[in-house]
């Protein structure tokens, strides 16, 4: 068992349009945890999501610290856990996937890294559901994940440092409602569509080709039906589309967009008047992708 460590996870965006629930990019913006040896469990947030993280000790981050101790068969160290936390909550920025890893990560080098990251993505993936933000928020880069009934298949790649804005609506939109607002089944005309523009998400993102990529990121699987029960956000995502690159982040609130630089500012500005003229409070951001996944510090 090692003393306090200190580690930091990315957030991520998933999906990338047409790369439904299979694609996830992870961000440079980060939260910050420590775990150091305690009598008793405890945990402390600043930062996004403190008010609601902080009421109680119980949450993603420390299940899953918990849970890799049982797994290894160790008895649970308590631990003083503290965080901060940049990663926007509830934004379809990966901030669960964020958590579950960290927890992970964090006890793992208690442990002495018994298990190697394969090992900790399959917990992960099981514990989230599905591979899209948890492979890139311990990986880093860009990270195609399929799951077969025996493993997680993954491919990394690293991207350029391309301007990414991302515009977070301040409205309730629980993962369970995104789900729910998709439809049973999809059309080939429509699997078609996404099949051939993800392939092309891929190499647009790797070459930072702008142009290639505001031509394929586009999805008629899950944003469409999104988009339509976001207030706002269809008319947010034709302004985004303005200006560049333009996708729900994961399975949103939250538009992400990838510009020349020097129409950053400008575009960001745009995206949240949109929502501003409704009514609607927001948060924006201006960042790159991280090519670091979940790192000790």
């Amino acid at each position: 068992m090692s003393g306090m460590i200190k580690i930091r996870v990315p957030a991520t965006s998933a999906n990338l349009g047409p790369g439904f629930d299979c694609m996830g990019l992870a961000l440079d913006v980060w939260n910050e945890v420590t775990f150091e040896p305690a009598e008793k469990m405890t945990y402390l947030v600043s930062g996004e999501g403190a008010e609601k993280l902080n009421k109680g000790v119980k949450n993603l981050l420390t299940k899953a610290y918990a849970l890799l101790y049982e797994i290894c068969d160790k008895p649970l160290v308590n631990a003083s856990i503290q965080a901060r936390n940049e990663i926007l909550v509830s934004s379809g920025l990966g901030s669960s996937a964020a958590a579950i890893v960290a927890g992970l990560y964090g006890a793992n080098e208690m442990l002495g890294k018994p298990l190697g990251n394969c090992d900790l993505l399959k917990i992960a993936t099981e514990m989230e559901g599905h591979p899209d933000n948890v492979a890139p928020a311990l990986l880093g880069g860009l990270v195609v994940s399929v799951t077969t009934r025996d493993e997680i298949i993954t491919r990394r790649y690293d991207i350029p440092a391309l301007t990414t804005v991302i515009v977070k609506p301040l409205v309730e939109w629980p993962t369970k409602i995104a789900r729910a607002v998709l439809p049973k089944s999809v059309s080939r005309a429509d699997a078609i569509h996404n099949i051939g523009r993800a392939a092309l998400v891929i190499d647009a993102l790797r070459d930072g080709n702008l142009s290639l990529l505001e031509k394929v990121l586009e999805d008629r699987i899950h944003q469409p039906y999104r988009l339509r029960h976001i207030s706002g956000g269809m008319a947010a995502y034709k302004t985004a589309r303005q200006f560049g690159a333009a996708a729900l982040s994961g399975a949103g609130p939250s538009i992400i967009l990838f510009v020349a630089p020097e129409q950053a500012e400008a575009a960001r500005a745009a995206v949240q008047s949109v929502y501003e003229e409704r009514g609607i409070e927001t948060r924006g951001l201006i960042t790159q992708p991280s090519s670091a996944g979940c790192h000790r510090l």
